[in-house]
C-alpha cells in the first residue's frame, strides 16, 4: 500500500439531490427522473479533487419491494447516464436494510460514509455530505465529514421546518444541488469545468 495522501470526498444523497423522491419509492428505472440542474451540477465539478459518492437508503429492499439487485440495476443505469452527460460519480453506496433492522449503515448511521472511506482512502474531516434530509446531516456529522449541506429539493424544504433542524448550527442550506455546487467553486476556489 502505498502512502498517497487521502483525499476530500462530495458525499451526495440519491433520492431528492440527484433524482426526484418518490412517496411509492423507485421501484424501476421507469420511476427514476434526473433533476436536469443536478447533471449540470455534476458535470462542472468532474475535475475537481474531491472524490464523488452516492450514498442511499434503499429501504424498498429491505421492506421487500424490490430486490438488491433491482436496486444495484437502477444504480448501474444512473451511473451509466451521468456518465453520458460528462459526470462523474466515483461509487455508490446502498443500505438495503429496514429502519427496523437495527443496521449501522442506514443513515442517520455513518456506516456508508465510513464504508466508503476505507474503501477510496478518503480523509473525511475535508468532505462534505449534501442530502435533502436531516438523516443525511446527522450521518455526516457522525462520520466526521467537516461540512454539511441541506438542499430544498426533494423533502429538504419539509426538513427545514422540523423543530430539530434548529440543532445543525453549522448546517449551510442551499435551493438545489446547483447552487451549492456554485457555492463550492466561489468558496473553495475550485476550477470551473
Amino acid at each position: 500500500m502505498t502512502n498517497s495522501p487521502l483525499l476530500p470526498a462530495l458525499f451526495l444523497d440519491r433520492d431528492g439531490v440527484i433524482i426526484e423522491n418518490r412517496a411509492n419509492y423507485v421501484r424501476s428505472w421507469a420511476d427514476v427522473e434526473i433533476y436536469p440542474q443536478a447533471v449540470q451540477a455534476l458535470a462542472r465539478i468532474r475535475h475537481t479533487p474531491f472524490k464523488i459518492i452516492l450514498v442511499t437508503n434503499q429501504s424498498a429492499v429491505g421492506r421487500g419491494i424490490i430486490t438488491l439487485e433491482m436496486a444495484q440495476a437502477i444504480n448501474k443505469q444512473l451511473l451509466a447516464v451521468m456518465a453520458k452527460e460528462n459526470c462523474r460519480i466515483d461509487d455508490v453506496f446502498l443500505c438495503p436494510h429496514a429502519p427496523q433492522d437495527g443496521c449501522d449503515c442506514r443513515k442517520p448511521q455513518p456506516g456508508l460514509l465510513l464504508q466508503a472511506a476505507q474503501k477510496h482512502g478518503i480523509d473525511l474531516s475535508r468532505s462534505m455530505m449534501i442530502g435533502d434530509a436531516l438523516t443525511d446531516m446527522q450521518a455526516g456529522l457522525a462520520a466526521g465529514v467537516q461540512q454539511t449541506i441541506l438542499l430544498r429539493t426533494g423533502r429538504g424544504a419539509a426538513q427545514l421546518q422540523k423543530p430539530e433542524a434548529a440543532q445543525f448550527h453549522s448546517m449551510i442550506v442551499h435551493d438545489s444541488l446547483e447552487t451549492a455546487v456554485q457555492a463550492l467553486i466561489n468558496t473553495l476556489l475550485l476550477p470551473p469545468t
